[in-house]
Formats: C-alpha cells, structure tokens, sequence
C-alpha cells in the first residue's frame, strides 16, 4: 500500500510515524521543509500538550470541534500522547499551568526527533496543484510531476489546503483567525508594551498586553477565538483587578499620596496614569481630594474597562477557526465519506482549540486515528 500525506506539519508527521510503524510505503508532500511550523508553538519550547486527562473534559478547550472529537480523544488524548513522545524519545515534564513541554524546552530538538523517526518515508519539497482520484488510486499533481497513491491523507493545516479541497468537492466552512491579537479603536500606543495581570473578561481570566495596535496576550487569544465569528465591531468590559477592594479605605490610609502612585499599586503605573487621563483627573491629585465622584468613577473604570474591537491583527494569527467540514468525514477513522480512502487531519478541519498544547493535540491524535483507519481497512 502506498500512501501520500499532502502537508508535512505535526499532524502529516506524526501520521506518517505511526503508517510506518506497520510498514506501509509513506510519502509526504510540502512546498517548505517539514515541521517548521511546530518551531514558534510554546514560544519555542513546543507546549506538546495539556494536563488534562477526562477526554470529555479536554473537548471542552475547543470553541469548535468539540463532539467530533469526543470519538478521537476517546482512542487518544493527552495520556497516549506523553507515551507517543516517549517512544519517540521525548521527555516531558508538566508546568503549574498545566502545559506539557519536553524537557529539552526546545521545539528545535523535538522536530529533529520526529524527522529522524520518520526518516524511512520520503519527503518530497514540491508544491501540491491537486489531487485527483481514479477509479483505483489518486494522482497527486505537484509544480513538477506526478504522483500515484492507494490512499490520500489531506494534512495541509490551517492556512492552505482549502482550494485542492474544494476541487475535490468538500464543503468549507468560512475561515477565521483565532488565537490573535485584537485590533482596538482605543488608542494604546502610549502604554504598548503593558501588561496588566490577571484581568477577567466574563468568566475567562488571564493576562492582557496592551500593544501598537490594540490587546494582544493569553486572555485576549481565548477571546479572539470565542468570537472568531463575531461581527466588528464590538465591544469588551474587561475587570482590570478583579478583587475587592476597599478604595476609600485605601484612600483615607495613604491621604497624601498622589492619586497616580496609588492606583500604581495596584495597576501597571502606566496604565493607571491613563486610566486617570482618559477621566480628566489630574496625575498628581492627593488622595484626600478625591471625593465620592472621583472615587466611584475610577473604581468602574477598573472593574468596567471597555475596549472596542475593530478587528485581528491578521500578521499575529497563530490559528485558524474553519476548514473542512466536519460532518464529512467518518470521525472513527477520519476518511471523507463520499470519497473512500482520502482521509483528512489536523488543522485543515474545521476544528481549533485554545492556547496551552489544544491544538497539537488535535494533529497528535487526529493522526493517530487516521493511521489506524487505514492500517484497518
């Protein structure tokens, strides 16, 4: 049986791994080198998984996908990923977090191990046109020749692929950046570079960086990936310092302390200047002289900080909500239903999961049951 994976990122890779475990002939197919993309993941460190382990619970983390995978984090999850990594000679280790990295903290060292155990499959660095199925096999159309191949594994990821599906007549659904930074017709480029920790935004908490063209950060990827499809603009009330706080105690005990030092204990000093600007109350005003007014005023701006989003700094997107429609494929095997032996993984399904390992999680087994289908049929 010969078998050509179209895309040679972490799904098509560790797919390709586990096809040639029981000896089928693999080729995979990438207009780039192999697993580039898993560099950047975890800020370099390749945040593999998520400590999570109720399979039920662990869908949870995905705004799209979630029943489709109850069946494939069913087969496999995060426990049969840590000894995927472990046969392929990968340690890890689990962060407070939660987040599963390797021990090496290298992204480089884990994808030079996965391509050295896949070392038997034939990496072919040409660009794919199409893809074609005959009444007997597929023909794989690259920029210089031809391929033929019993079965056909569609690993493109999430920013290509859409069109070689299209013409092979799969439904797309509409796509979307996720996991990225957010646009603002707030004007923060004088506090770029602020962080201020621990805000909430309904029930989600996390850390915001305020930037050049807007927030950016953990809490605003979750966001931005709650509302890849929610129309701009809109608006967020974000609690700068979700706590209780007793203010007017805080401004009877440092009476004459200027207002700015005071809320710089318990925001980021540049932040709180601005939060005093934006409310016409100057920097140096001494605590006594805040009134009831003032006070009040400044306590809703931290806890009711409003932000209008314009849209997604589409430079900064790691993920893309859409792809394949899920309803498509048989989710115990991943094969397209109406196209036998093309089978379809990763992030070119319409599927994404949050920051913290999600969406290697969903290539690492994704390609594990994929595998497993062709290795059954």
């Amino acid at each position: 049986m010969r078998v050509g994976i179209v895309g040679a990122g972490a799904s098509g890779c560790i797919c390709a791994y586990f096809l040639i475990q029981k000896g089928i002939d693999v080729t995979l197919f990438d207009k780039k080198s192999p697993l580039l993309t898993l560099l950047p993941t975890g800020g370099g460190r390749c945040n593999l998984a998520h400590a999570e382990y109720d399979f039920k619970e662990l869908t949870q983390n995905y705004p799209r996908g979630e029943k489709f995978l109850y069946s494939i984090f069913s087969k496999f999850a995060t426990k049969e990923t840590i000894s995927l990594f472990n046969d392929l000679g990968i340690t890890t280790y689990t962060q407070d977090d939660n987040r599963i990295f390797p021990t090496s903290n290298s992204s480089k060292l884990v994808r030079e191990t996965i391509l050295r155990n896949i070392k038997d499959a034939e990496i072919i660095k040409e660009y794919v046109n199409s893809i074609c199925k005959s009444e007997t096999s597929f023909k794989v159309q690259t920029n210089h020749a031809e391929y033929f191949f019993d079965k056909v594994i569609l690993a493109t990821g999430g920013h290509s692929g859409y069109e070689i599906a299209e013409e092979l007549g799969l439904k797309i659904n509409e796509t979307k950046p996720s996991l990225v930074g957010l646009k603002t017709q707030n004007d923060f480029k004088d506090i770029s570079g602020v962080v201020a920790k621990n805000c909430l935004i309904n029930h989600y908490s996390g850390d915001i960086l305020f930037t050049h063209f807007g927030i950016s950060g953990p809490l605003i990827f979750q966001i931005s990936s709650i509302n890849a499809y929610k129309k701009y603009p809109y608006e967020l009330n974000i609690d700068l310092f979700p706590e209780d706080i007793d203010f007017q105690m805080v401004l009877n005990n440092n009476s004459h302390k200027d207002i700015k030092n005071i809320l710089g204990e318990i925001l980021p000093q540049r932040l709180g200047s601005k939060i005093l600007d934006e409310l016409d109350i100057p920097q140096n005003t001494k605590a006594h002289k805040i009134d009831g007014k003032m006070r009040d005023m400044i306590l809703n701006r931290i806890h009711n900080y409003r932000i209008t989003i314009i849209g997604a700094d589409k430079g900064e997107e790691t993920v893309t909500a859409g792809g394949i429609a899920l309803d498509q494929l048989n989710p115990k095997t991943l094969e397209v239903k109406n196209i036998p032996n093309l089978y379809c993984i990763g992030e070119v399904l319409d599927i994404d999961g949050f920051c913290g390992g999600f969406n290697l999680q969903n290539a690492w087994s994704t390609a594990y049951v994929c595998a497993e289908g062709i290795c059954k049929n």
